[in-house]
């Protein structure tokens, strides 16, 4: 009869694994984890009153050991599934993904655990029925159980922490100051496990987006696109200033080139290396034209380039994203800092970006061509050229939390200009055909940082690569189907060092001397 019990519940529990391994039923699920969590955290004492019980103290040792397996077994099982593979839910999202979700379930229910086990605990020592065991196996049994919940916290936290993406250097500096204060360092957590929940979710969705359209051919324009970087940056192959959106353009159909300007050159500078820049791809691709989408700065450079070199015949569209085409005011006041102390940032930034690949860095000059009053001047002179569709649209923060780097500009500027991205004015975006300012749904908004990607961060309620992938599909119901079908290895952007030098013309503009 024992030998029959005993295989008896060693199938049961083999059928119960099997059909944990296999999906048929998680023992994971609140109520099945929260009993055998209880029953892990509290071994000692389920084995002390196991052995006080009457029926089983009449076994030999070997039979005591023959029936305890079963349930050892099982319980080790959930243990190791616990705290190696918490969550297995089919879906392919990468281990990456799958550590921190597990990490996320792993707080959750350990927290869970603990509130029960408190509970538990309480009855232990009030209740008759383990008022009889000895004050060593409730000590060991505190002990033992307080270790298994200490160990599978931490193993969340740590999970979380090394590979949730949305977890930013500040939100990590946080989580280590507050670990240690009480119902603070909950309310921390609390909020990281929000973020990698929103971040797993918008893994499932891009997942599912992918799923969808897996050779779409959705940004397969007409023209190839040339990416136009912004101030202050290079177009590096090991950092791409675009951040995932140039891949997530060419898996959808799209040809992607990079201007490759100078990262503070003065506009009539870089707009000298964008016409070069045009007239190379022009005569790899063999194409007529192309389509400019360009961020901050990149805007001016572009529109110089078409007006300065009369372009509308080699241009199809320019987009500007976040373009200061009407200057900013915060600029005109930093202006009127000491000359000394202008000049000698100046230098500073032009001698740092000389070694990074400049040419001809004016960080002096190209700062003045942001001012409002150059602004004005410059559109007077650099109209929307007839022939060319030009749109523009801007982005915008909802508070000064939104962004940890542009929170103080975003002050300033809401003080002089109204809405803004933390560095340019809603209404100083607007040129040619506005289409509408870019927002996330949540509290953050979008800055001036983020509509490229820079921190290759996901946000609530936006999508930055899919907003890129609508834009230049839009771009592509505007202008035709698709007429350039050649290997996309255009879409490399060069290193710092790697430039042909282009016979550059007299500089123009705000130069310095």
């Amino acid at each position: 009869m024992d030998i029959l019990c005993v295989v008896a519940m060693g199938g049961v529990g083999l059928v119960v694994v099997a059909m944990d391994l296999t999906r048929r039923i998680n023992l994971m699920r609140l109520l099945p984890g929260t009993l055998l969590g209880m029953a892990t955290v509290n071994i000692v004492l389920l084995a002390y009153g196991l052995l006080s019980w009457e029926p089983f103290r009449a076994l030999s040792t070997v039979w005591k050991i023959l029936y305890a397996l079963p349930a050892a077994g099982l319980l080790g099982y959930w243990a190791l599934r616990f705290a190696v593979f918490p969550v297995m839910d089919g879906h392919k999202t990468g281990i990456r993904l799958k550590l921190m979700i597990g990490g996320r379930f792993l707080v959750y229910r350990t927290l869970w655990l603990l509130v029960w086990e408190t509970a538990f605990l309480l009855v232990t020592f009030l209740h008759p029925l383990f008022a009889a065991a000895p004050d060593s196996v409730l000590i060991v049994n505190g002990v033992c159980g307080g270790l298994f919940v200490l160990l599978s916290l931490w193993n969340g936290i740590v999970r979380l922490f090394f590979t949730s993406r949305r977890l930013s250097i500040l939100r990590r500096v946080l989580m280590v100051v507050t670990m240690w204060i009480p119902v603070v360092n909950l309310i921390v957590l609390g909020y990281a496990c929000r973020l990698a929940r929103d971040e797993y979710d918008f893994a499932l969705y891009k997942r599912e987006l992918d799923s969808i359209r897996p050779v779409s051919q959705l940004c397969a324009t007409k023209y190839p696109l040339l990416l136009v970087h912004g101030v202050l940056f290079r177009d590096l192959k090991y950092f791409n200033y675009w951040g995932r959106i140039s891949r997530e353009l060419l898996r959808c159909g799209a040809t992607v080139f990079y201007g490759n300007q100078e990262a503070v050159g003065t506009i009539a500078y870089n707009g000298d290396d964008i016409h070069s820049r045009v007239l190379q791809i022009l005569e790899e691709t063999g194409c007529e034209k192309v389509n400019i989408i360009a961020h901050s700065k990149g805007g001016l450079d572009a529109r110089y380039a078409i007006a300065a070199y009369d372009m509308a015949d080699k241009v199809a569209s320019l987009t500007c994203i976040g373009t200061p085409h009407r200057g900013c005011r915060f600029v005109d006041l930093a202006m009127s800092l000491p000359e000394s102390f202008l000049r000698l940032l100046s230098r500073i930034v032009d001698n740092t970006y000389r070694r990074l690949g400049d040419e001809n860095p004016d960080f002096y000059g190209a700062v003045h061509q942001f001012t409002t009053a150059y602004a004005a001047g410059f559109n007077a002179e650099t109209p929307i050229p007839a022939g060319v569709y030009c749109q523009s649209y801007a982005t915008r923060l909802k508070s000064m939390f939104g962004d940890s780097l542009l929170g103080l500009p975003y002050l300033l500027i809401k003080a002089l200009e109204g809405d803004n991205d933390g560095l340019v004015g809603v209404e100083s975006a607007k040129w040619g055909e506005f289409r509408g300012v870019l927002a996330s749904t949540g509290r953050r908004g979008v800055s001036h940082g983020d509509i490229i990607d820079l921190k290759r961060e996901d946000y609530k309620g936006f999508d930055v690569t899919e907003t890129y992938v609508q834009m230049i599909a839009d771009l592509k119901a505007r202008g035709g189907v698709n007429a350039f079908a050649r290997c996309k290895s255009y879409g490399m952007p060069r290193g710092a060092g790697n430039r042909p030098r282009i016979a550059r013309r007299c500089a123009q503009g705000a130069r310095s001397g």
